[in-house]
């Protein structure tokens, strides 16, 4: 019989007190037309994010999480306080550089495949084709896309097409990583496996933001959370502190005889009255899930795929090289052509001339002395003189229409 998957627990506290991102006033007013105040998404916001932390941003629809999260991409600006990414505006290009970010909606180009959309987004980031094309490999086989990875991403399911967001997310090895509901559309099996990753990340010193309404995934990978109503922080702090109930003790014991139990409730209820329960514990209807698809795995699947590991660079195996961040701002400040001509020529780059074989060269140009030379007769050109135009019946009716005689 299979293993049961072991049940996640919450992570521990972070140990570094590097301060990724800090919201000080944190604010953002929405206007109209006229420039009057329409809504007020962010009220006087104040959180601190650290390295290593797995932070999760909750609240209802429309409480101020997504514009929060896009002003930490530089996409809004605050209308009031400040937010620094990593000690930097997150409008600088570096900072870019070392953020992935996967949407609420996954915007692909539907027409590619999983391997041509993430080469697109690694071209971006400046990657070198080898680096591309292992991270591509990997990213697809730690999603569980192996086995579609020549279909376009316009003819997979939503949680499929969220599978390869989250790839494209991880393309540049960020070390900020943001994840807009990365669960949403995905089967117990994909959600299993993000929570994993989440995990990882953070124990490789990676920050991560996570936005969910799935409250249990937030519980299970979030070392700190706060809270958003009506745009401002009701409550934050770790969850330990949040969800401890003080007035309650939980007692877990291996199973007992039916007279020691009695004696147990005789000296609790003496104690504490009639409020003592006695209950058989249950595992999560995500491990019993998990279980039954563990059994049945060896059956063959033309989905989505589960049980793969995390890609290597993410893990942070030996192909840790260069920061990505610098290879995107050399690539945006290089000269321009017209600039490198003002400076000077550029010296040019000849390559060996390619070898001839004379013998088949002559062979093959050798004319047949047998055959009579060819003779080629001038071409005839001939000038025709053209032909005046008889113009006798469009007098005559002309001369109908207009009621006239005829010439």
């Amino acid at each position: 019989m299979a293993t049961l998957p072991t049940p996640l627990s919450a992570p521990s506290a972070p140990h570094s007190d590097e301060v990724v991102i800090r919201a000080v006033g944190l604010t953002k007013v929405f206007q109209d037309f006229w420039g009057r105040p329409k809504a007020r998404a962010v009220d006087n916001v104040d959180f601190e994010v650290r390295r290593g932390e797995v932070f999760g941003l909750l609240g209802p629809n429309g409480s101020g999480k997504s514009t929060t999260i896009k002003m930490l991409l530089g996409l809004l600006y605050p209308t009031k306080g400040q937010v620094t990414v990593f000690g930097a505006s997150p409008r600088d290009v570096k900072t870019k550089a070392r953020i992935g970010y996967l949407p609420e909606e996954s915007y692909l180009y539907r027409y590619l495949t999983p391997g041509e959309t993430l080469d697109f987004f690694g071209n971006l980031f400046a990657l070198d084709s080898d680096d591309r094309k292992k991270r591509t490999e990997q990213l697809i086989e730690m999603v569980g896309l192996g086995n579609a990875r020549t279909r376009t991403v316009g003819e997979f399911s939503k949680g499929m097409q969220r599978r390869i967001g989250l790839a494209q997310a991880l393309i540049n090895d960020p070390d900020l990583i943001i994840l807009d509901e990365p669960t949403a559309g995905l089967d117990p099996l994909g959600c299993r496996e993000i929570k994993d990753l989440i995990r990882t990340l953070a124990k490789r010193g990676k920050t991560v933001i996570l936005s969910s309404h799935l409250l249990a995934d937030v519980e299970d990978v979030c070392d700190r959370v706060v809270i958003y109503y009506g745009g401002k922080i009701q409550a934050q702090g770790t969850l330990k502190e949040l969800l401890a109930a003080p007035d309650e003790v939980r007692i877990t014991s291996p199973v007992l005889s039916r007279e020691t139990t009695e004696k147990v409730l005789q000296i609790l209820r003496a104690e504490v009255g009639d409020t003592v329960r006695l209950e058989n514990p249950t595992q999560n209807l995500e491990n019993y899930f998990l279980g039954v698809v563990e059994r049945a795995r060896a059956q063959s699947t033309s989905g989505a795929t589960s049980g793969n590991s995390v890609a290597a660079f993410i893990k942070g195996g030996a192909e840790a090289g260069a920061s990505q961040s610098d290879k995107v701002l050399d690539r945006l400040t290089k000269p321009s052509a017209a600039a490198a001509a003002a400076t000077g020529p550029i010296p040019a780059v000849t390559a060996p001339a390619p070898k001839v074989d004379v013998a088949k060269l002559a062979a093959l140009t050798k004319a047949d002395e047998s055959a009579p030379p060819a003779t080629v007769e001038p071409a005839k050109t001939t000038t025709e003189t053209p032909k005046p135009a008889d113009l006798s019946k469009a007098n005559e009716k002309l001369s109908g229409l207009l009621g006239g005689k005829k010439p």
